[in-house]
């Protein structure tokens, strides 16, 4: 290989973790990290100090321009968007600031913040990147990236999930939901919904899904019962989903639905159900994200 291919091929699951998190799209980040590459085998390296920063650089400016076009199409998605689930490796979870910043939940409250907020965010509270250097990546001067840091983090910590990556409570949580699919019995999940639990269901006008959010136990409750089918052939297990403990469901035999959850205070207080063909394809071996080399 050459320099340049072997300096991006080091640093290409940082790249690859930092996109994703921008973009909320597996697909659109591998886009995103090819035309990365384009623009990187291109470059004089005999003008690059510090290959990591370049390379993020060309890769912050590239998801940038790309989650402004995503933005205007999301605005005209059927029901709601969710991330594209990622199968993640297992030490994905030993970074609990990595898993915590992957997690459905968290990726939703990003999507709050504007595209140059949440490049900020990510690359500081994530990444830990120096504010000169971000403020190279987002075109900004050092003291505006801590200005935006700034705002980005006080409205991010009004919105971020409490529960612990990888806590017992959350185990216990999907056992119940894996016990519940596989014997047919939804109505015992009762108990683990909080009163004003919200779920979310992304079928993007392809496979049945709510075109609001569902809130409230009884109507939560009523829509999965809905979408399981009456022929016994739904079937749960558990799987690594962004980070985390989560739910692979299947009907007939064939993967229907990816299922997350957000757990506060010890009760689920968000649902999250892609259904979507288009994201689910993906879904096929684990991604080994990666915050640092």
């Amino acid at each position: 290989m050459t320099d340049s291919t072997d300096a991006f091929v080091a640093h290409r699951g940082l790249l690859f973790t930092v996109v994703y998190e921008l973009l909320g799209s597996a697909a659109d980040a591998e886009d995103v990290l090819q035309e990365t590459w384009l623009r990187w085998d291109d470059v004089d390296r005999s003008q690059v100090r510090d290959d990591r920063a370049y390379l993020v650089r060309i890769a912050t400016r590239l998801a940038l321009n790309r989650l402004r076009t995503l933005s205007r199409r999301r605005e005209s998605y059927v029901g709601p968007w969710l991330p594209e689930p990622l199968l993640t490796a297992p030490d994905v979870a030993d970074d609990v600031a990595l898993a915590d910043s992957v997690s459905t939940a968290m990726l939703l409250v990003l999507e709050t913040l504007s595209p140059t907020e949440r490049a900020v965010f990510v690359l500081r509270e994530v990444f830990d990147l120096p504010y000169d250097e971000i403020g190279d990546a987002v075109g900004k001067s050092a003291a505006a990236v801590r200005q935006i840091a700034h705002r980005a983090r006080e409205r991010v910590a009004q919105r971020r999930p409490r529960h612990l990556v990888g806590s017992p409570e959350r185990t216990a949580v999907i056992d119940r939901f894996v016990a519940a699919v596989n014997g047919g019995d939804l109505q015992s999940l009762m108990d683990v919904l909080a009163p004003d639990v919200v779920m979310l269901t992304d079928g993007g006008g392809l496979k049945k899904a709510a075109l609001q959010p569902i809130r409230g136990v009884e109507k939560v409750l009523r829509f999965l019962i809905a979408v399981t089918p009456a022929d016994g052939s739904a079937r749960a297990e558990v799987a690594r989903i962004n980070g985390d403990l989560g739910l692979r469901l299947y009907a007939a035999g064939e993967l229907d639905t990816i299922a997350t959850i957000r757990i506060d205070d010890g009760a689920v207080t968000g649902l999250y159900l892609v259904r979507n063909p288009e994201k689910l394809r993906r879904v096929e071996e684990a991604v080994p994200l990666r915050r640092r080399l």
